[in-house]
């Protein structure tokens, strides 16, 4: 496996939706003895659902597995349990777990994220070498996050599509069940990936929370006396509290990406033709224009 493609699994103590109960998952017996599966997710974001079945009598479960289903905020349907012919209804007992990333994804390291920062400005890639406070006064044994040499006032872009997931301003507001660390200045966004990616040491006034952002879209700007911006890539682990943070690759030019390198200058680029990656075809239209024909 090449060196420059890292996974680093990480011991951490985080909030676990189901735990906070943000998801309910309800059930109930048709006409003909069929149970049809919903499920409500209370938070304002969306939220991964596992479901486990055991001891599964007079049906079976013909969903793929692990059954991962993205719960949108409010009512989602989920499957239905048919009852075996010439059977009584079926009965189960099942575990229900629940992540703010999705802990299946599948993570293509070599996706091109955009350096963040304005088009044509030079940036240096930063050593990050704490992440204190990412989750109250937990103390991380092992951890990755990268960074940018910043000012404040320097306007800060979306590296990668996604949904806004968190917006943290000055002042950490808010649930703390709904919360996906303890930063305040920050942005969360959920990619389409499955993945997670936290912006640190910015200041936005038009990003809300279930917004869909863009790659090479403004998301704000280097908050007041901040001289870094921090940016950590993650997502769940399916049978544990763990973590697995990622590494990506930026874009450095027209059809050329790195690992960023501390020792180096980068002139900024945001290519149309990475910037539409994960766009549909109405939407390059809409938001890149005739540069994207």
């Amino acid at each position: 496996m090449r060196n420059k493609l890292l996974f680093i699994i990480l011991s951490l103590f985080i909030v676990n939706v189901g735990t906070a109960q943000l998801v309910e998952v309800q059930y109930e017996y048709s006409s003909i003895g069929d149970c049809i599966f919903s499920a409500h997710n209370n938070a304002p974001f969306p939220v991964f659902l596992n479901i486990d079945f055991a001891d599964l009598q007079n049906t079976s479960f013909d969903e793929d597995l692990p059954y991962i289903k993205k719960l949108d905020p409010g009512f989602n349907n989920l499957f239905t349990l048919q009852r075996d012919l010439d059977a009584e209804a079926p009965r189960f007992n099942y575990q229900v777990k629940s992540f703010r990333s999705n802990p299946t994804a599948i993570v293509n390291l070599d996706f091109p994220y955009l350096i963040p920062f304005e088009p044509g400005t030079k940036v240096h890639a930063k050593e990050v070498t704490d992440i204190d406070g990412f989750w109250g006064t937990e103390q991380l044994k092992s951890w990755i996050a990268f960074g940018f040499v910043a000012r404040p006032g320097d306007k800060v872009y979306a590296a990668r599509q996604g949904t806004v997931v968190e917006v943290a301003s000055q002042i950490k507001g808010g649930e703390p069940q709904f919360w996906y660390n303890t930063w305040n200045n920050a942005i969360t966004v959920l990619q389409p990936d499955g993945t997670l990616i936290c912006y640190r040491n910015i200041s936005t006034k038009t990003v809300k929370i279930n917004q869909k952002i863009y790659a090479g879209q403004l998301l704000g700007e280097i908050a007041p006396r901040s001289n870094e911006l921090k940016i950590l890539i993650y997502q769940n682990s399916l049978d544990s509290d763990d973590l697995r943070f990622i590494i990506p690759e930026f874009c450095i030019g027209e059809n050329e990406t790195e690992i960023l390198n501390v020792a180096k200058e980068y002139t900024v680029i945001h290519p149309v033709t990475v910037r539409g990656l994960e766009m549909t075809k109405k939407e390059r239209r809409k938001i890149l224009g005739k540069s994207a024909r």
